[in-house]
């Protein structure tokens, strides 16, 4: 099949901005980039005009950050996802927006082809290319990275210097970076060695908890079925309370996190991320969900997590399994409503308060002191009926 028109995810950065020479050199084909405005604070035009310059014939920007925030992160953070234990997800949770607005492109354009500036090596490759399909079955996919004769950054920076393409980095700074509304991560270059420390003038969002203010920051989140809706008892769109909660957090040096991880494709690789906002929203959450929502409920919740990070980590955000557990997550949600206080303070974020107009906690039941609601005689034949089992297994042993 000939390939006449590809439309490109477009970042700007060093392996898009060579693929688009690249893709026309070896396709003979028109290329238009898209560049999705997930709230990395770049200069949005100056990208445009570097898309065009470098061979774009037509170039779309599109403000993704309020639908970016509101259905995906927030349904993520409803489900307290994590992956492995650690990682809130900031990259894998952006891949299914971006590739879900590039094959509407592809559709309106006529394409034939989408591209992707994602390595062989990584999980990205898998997170766009799963969500093209399922979106798009008959689309063809061109991957840069599995295909061209460059083995390494260097290269392509030599590449593009040759050609007179505009590049960040640099042999200097050789990690790579990627930022939305929710996290920065930093990867590779002088970070693959997983016994160095991140150095200290790397990190862009948040500061060093040493450096942090001295006095705490207290802070309020209001929650209404599963969604952060206030800060501080104002009313907020998604958008502005993850940015206010980036700028607070960021300044409490709150969110830093190292990890090696397992990627998809079966290799470990350590990343360092900053995930200021989302971190206290993960904290609050569970905090207004341990008095308002159901023990069973709550427990084959947090049963499911592990999988249902998978599927985002993995790439399958458009999967009926993933689709299925979210509808769960979602009804789990109803009445996890109320407020948290939290309390930041050098990279530590406690919380310090939870209340709400539905709370199962009763105080009259959980307290020491004298009550006549709950009979602790009761206790005893709980207890016996629970033991018989185990009494059972050792007489007969």
């Amino acid at each position: 099949m000939r390939i006449k028109k590809v439309v490109l995810a477009y970042s700007g950065g060093l392996d898009t901005s060579v693929a688009i020479k690249w893709l026309k050199d070896t396709y003979d084909c028109e290329v238009i980039a898209f560049c999705a405005d997930l709230g990395q604070d770049e200069d949005i035009r100056a990208i445009k005009n570097k898309a065009v310059k470098t061979g774009a014939s037509k170039v779309y920007v599109t403000d993704l950050r309020e639908e970016f925030v509101r259905d995906y992160i927030f349904p993520m953070l409803r489900a307290n996802a994590v992956y492995e234990g650690a990682y809130l997800m900031g990259t894998s949770i952006a891949r299914p927006l971006i590739a879900k607005k590039q094959i509407e492109i592809a559709e309106k354009e006529n394409a034939d082809a989408v591209a992707h500036g994602a390595t062989g090596k990584g999980n990205d490759q898998v997170r766009f290319e799963l969500t093209y399909y399922a979106l798009k079955p008959d689309i063809k996919v061109i991957a840069p990275w599995r295909e061209w004769s460059f083995d390494s950054r260097e290269s392509l920076i030599r590449y593009a210097k040759k050609h007179g393409i505009p590049v960040t980095v640099t042999k200097q700074k050789p990690y790579s970076t990627d930022k939305n509304l929710f996290h920065v991560s930093y990867e590779g270059g002088i970070l693959e060695d997983p016994w160095a420390e991140p150095p200290e003038d790397m990190f862009t969002l948040t500061v060093s908890p040493e450096k942090a203010p001295s006095k705490p920051a207290y802070l309020e989140i209001g929650y209404k079925d599963g969604n952060p809706v206030s800060l501080n008892r104002k009313k907020l769109s998604p958008t502005s309370l993850l940015k206010s909660l980036n700028s607070i957090g960021g300044e409490n040096g709150i969110g830093r996190l190292d990890i090696v991880e397992n990627r998809f494709v079966g290799i470990k690789s350590r990343g360092v991320y900053e995930t200021p906002g989302g971190t206290i929203l993960h904290i609050a959450h569970r905090a207004i969900e341990s008095i308002t929502l159901d023990r069973e409920v709550m427990h084959l919740r947090d049963s499911l997590i592990p999988k249902y990070a998978e599927f985002i980590y993995y790439g399958y955000w458009f999967s009926p399994e993933r689709q299925v557990l979210q509808e769960f997550i979602d009804k789990s949600q109803n009445g996890v409503t109320g407020i948290v206080r939290l309390k930041l303070y050098k990279g530590n974020c406690m919380v310090v308060g939870r209340k709400s107009p539905v709370s199962l906690y009763k105080p009259d039941l959980a307290t020491f002191e004298a009550e006549r609601v709950y009979n602790q005689k009761d206790a005893e034949g709980f207890i016996k009926l629970n033991a018989l089992r185990l009494k059972i297994r050792k007489i007969k042993n």
